[in-house]
């Protein structure tokens, strides 16, 4: 796949930035960085010294890129964006999409009357794993979808200016959207802070989709060890990825309960090893955001997931209560 006449512009060399840098610049798709920071531009400056590096956003549009992906802080997000697709370029936002619906929903009618795109960093539904997790459940293989839940936990990374849920919650909510195709009737979360005041640690949100579909999510940066594992619960098997695990096993389960004579009889069949391509989920995600661009819109990750993913946020964190 050659992306030699497809250059993106990426807006913030910062740690995940980089990660947008060095993966669009391996496919060939690379064509440019905007950056202040003095040192996050001499490390774009030593790795690729082939590449321009601007300033400032207005000195980026003298050039005529396909499109262009944002990594830098959440509270940046909205104006940069507006300032790219005022300039009639599709962009790429990474998560969550803005501060708030409001915003995010600014950014969409914008985006419909200058004729342009808005993919969101969702990275997850670009895992082989997700994307094989969607099939065997659009293909009945697991018969009724019933429950979802999905666990992030480890002694991970302390924030101090948002609190695990909105760092965390946007990966499994986006999956959870991706896989029940729906939004919830119902959100839920309880939470605590323990390190700092108003700041949660930990929190467990439950989900209620239609169809009698159920969902948890629990997430922790205080825990005593790494986790990140989905499960899936259908009517005639479950399936479950473990991401922190060696090898990153995707398992299927025909195990299920099925009431005869008012008696629940439980069958317990095999475990099956399912296998996926091992594919890096980021250098997925830039190829999809690449051959879509001049779409109508992305079917994965677009503008209204992103919306969605954000309006779950807020509600999940306008109902929050103390453990």
């Amino acid at each position: 796949m050659n992306f030699k006449d497809k250059k993106i512009c990426v807006v913030g060399a910062g740690n995940w930035g980089f990660n947008h840098i060095k993966t669009l610049h391996a496919i060939n798709a690379l064509g440019g960085v905007v950056e202040l920071n003095p040192e996050n531009k001499n490390k774009v400056k030593n790795q690729f010294p082939e590449i321009k590096i601007f300033s400032s956003i207005d000195e980026s549009f003298e050039q005529n890129f396909l499109g262009y992906t944002i990594a830098t802080p959440v509270p940046t997000h909205y104006s940069l964006a507006k300032k790219i697709i005022n300039k009639g370029y599709s962009v790429l936002i990474e998560k969550p999409m803005t501060l708030n619906a409001s915003e995010a929903e600014d950014l969409i009618k914008l985006s419909k009357s200058r004729k342009v795109n808005i993919m969101v960093g969702h990275v997850l539904l670009f895992h082989p794993a997700i994307q094989k997790i969607k099939d065997l459940i659009d293909c009945n293989k697991i018969g009724r979808l019933q429950y979802i839940y999905s666990n992030r936990l480890n002694l991970g990374k302390v924030r101090t200016e948002e609190d695990v849920f909105w760092s965390f919650a946007p990966h499994d909510i986006s999956i959870m959207q991706y896989l029940t195709d729906s939004y919830p009737l119902e959100i839920n979360t309880t939470g605590g802070a323990f390190l700092q005041n108003e700041v949660y640690d930990t929190t467990i949100t439950t989900l209620a989709y239609p169809g009698n579909i159920k969902a948890h999510i629990y997430l922790s940066w205080l825990h005593p060890f790494k986790e990140h594992r989905i499960v899936v619960i259908g009517s005639e098997g479950m399936i479950s990825f473990e991401d922190s695990s060696k090898n990153k096993p995707l398992k299927f389960y025909d195990k299920k309960y099925a009431i005869k004579n008012n008696v629940p009889e439980k069958h317990d069949g095999e475990v099956v090893l399912i296998d996926y391509p091992m594919l890096a989920p980021l250098e997925e995600e830039m190829k999809y955001f690449i051959q879509n661009i001049e779409k109508d819109s992305f079917q994965i990750a677009g503008s209204q997931n992103g919306l969605e993913v954000i309006k779950i946020l807020e509600q999940a964190s306008s109902r929050k209560k103390e453990i």
